[in-house]
């Protein structure tokens, strides 16, 4: 679906208009991860602080995945990850201050790229939208690549496709695949 040329658009900026409110609820994605403190307490915080936030309706969590860092400074601790699906009355610019708002919440800091984080979330997929916005790629620039997203992505919503491709598909393409694993059953986590 595509919007009306806004004076951004004419002004030179090429992409939709990120601010745009969906006038009616829209599919999103979004990935959680932690690997400081107590990870599976703020995963499950923070998917609650999700659900409770208004212009956002939860339709799926995934089981948690154990997941070694992939980039990054050697030496970190494994990751939990999982992904939600959503409905969105938020603008894509909005669902992104959104979890950023939460990400603060939670002491995240922003100092080494792909290094150990309190929380981290991420806008995997905004409906159809693509953008090459610096703040806010859609869909995400690395996703496609990445199995701590596409393996919890693909356990919540088995049929998912992402460009063209069944997300299951890429997941087992992933060169981490072989490395995430579902949090054993019984270990704290958020509930599916």
């Amino acid at each position: 679906m595509t919007s009306p040329a806004s004076p951004a658009d004419e002004a030179g900026h090429h992409g939709p208009d990120l601010n745009r409110v969906p006038s009616a609820p829209v599919p999103a994605v979004l990935a959680l991860g932690a690997n400081l403190g107590e990870a599976a307490a703020t995963l499950e915080a923070a998917v609650r602080q999700l659900a409770e936030t208004p212009g956002i309706e939860l339709t799926g969590v995934s089981p948690v995945a154990v997941t070694q860092p992939v980039g990054g400074p050697p030496g970190q601790p494994d990751y939990l990850n999982l992904v939600l699906t959503l409905m969105t009355r938020l603008s894509p610019r909005a669902l992104l201050a959104a979890g950023q708002e939460i990400e603060r919440t939670h002491h995240r800091t922003r100092e080494v790229r792909w290094g150990p984080r309190t929380l981290d979330i991420d806008v995997i997929t905004y409906q159809n939208l693509t953008s090459d916005d610096p703040e806010l790629t859609l869909p995400h620039p690395r996703a496609h690549l990445r199995g701590f997203v596409l393996t919890p992505w693909s356990w919540v919503d088995p049929e998912a496709m992402l460009g063209g491709a069944r997300v299951a598909h890429l997941a087992a393409q992933a060169d981490d695949a072989g490395t995430v694993r579902r949090l054993p059953t019984g270990t704290e986590g958020p509930a599916s």
